[in-house]
């Protein structure tokens, strides 16, 4: 794509995120036609931003999720910090029009994982990891009808990437759990409840971050000391209300709540 259609596809997409409207899809000459044009307009969006990027998210890293968005594969987005809310907090609900919270394993690496040539493995990955938190997703697409927008529309659009919720620090104990077999409950006060296993995430979260970090690799894109990578919802997507109270129950690990703000 022409640098100044990634800029102006980028900014199509800005403002719809900024005042709550949707598009059918990007005009025909702004569209990206690759996951590469997806990710040259989604670095121009986080240029718009002025935070910092916090982090990255993975959307549909389970068969369901990404026959949900009609897509083949996961996506990587960026985590926009001011998008990124501390456990316990009111969240605004806004304009979402996916309305679903989803719980997430996240990690926070210690160590940069730059581009590079040769592939990353989970051991790689793992040992530049520093903590593994809690998260909770409440995604929302910029495309009316995003079940349609394809891989490199949504890519453009942060992969869906809204508002996030952060956990603490789960314990140590988490590096010899088998997160695959690691059961996750969440669920609403109005009594709707999901359960889910780390392995709904590409078979392991361990396995959807090594993932990340050879798809940003391939586009000369790196991973950095301090940020966050959260890898997928471990259950089916919840559905949710303005005034609703979420929590989400990692076992041993803890416990993660948040709540969205009454209209």
């Amino acid at each position: 794509m022409r640098p100044d259609h990634v800029e102006a596809a980028a900014g199509e997409i800005w403002r719809c995120w900024q005042d709550g409207s949707v598009m059918e899809s990007l005009p025909e000459d702004l569209r990206p036609m690759s996951r590469g044009d997806g990710y040259a307009i989604q670095t121009k969006l986080a240029e718009r931003s002025d935070r910092p990027v916090a982090g990255w998210k993975i959307a549909a890293t389970s068969k369901a999720g990404q026959a949900h968005i009609g897509v083949d594969g996961p996506l990587a987005g960026r985590l926009h910090a001011n998008r990124v809310h501390a456990g316990g907090a009111e969240i605004p609900f806004g304009h979402n029009r996916m309305s679903v919270a989803e719980p997430e394993f996240v990690f926070r690496l210690g160590k940069d994982l730059p581009p590079r040539q040769a592939h990353y493995s989970v051991e790689d990955v793992l040992d530049a990891v520093a903590t593994l938190q809690g998260g909770i997703e409440f995604p929302d697409s910029r495309f009316a009808s995003f079940e349609t927008a394809g891989d490199a529309q949504l890519i453009a659009d942060n992969a869906c990437a809204h508002e996030f919720v952060l956990g603490d620090p789960m314990p140590d104990a988490w590096r010899t759990r088998d997160l695959a077999k690691h059961d996750v409950v969440i669920w609403a006060d109005d009594g709707a409840r999901h359960a889910g296993i780390g392995a709904n995430v590409l078979g392991d979260p361990r396995a959807a971050l090594c993932w990340i970090a050879n798809e940003l690799s391939r586009e000369r894109i790196g991973l950095f000391a301090g940020q966050i990578i959260t890898t997928g919802t471990c259950a089916t997507p919840l559905p949710v209300d303005a005034g609703d109270r979420i929590t989400v129950d990692y076992g041993k690990l803890g416990l993660l709540k948040a709540s969205l703000a009454a209209v």
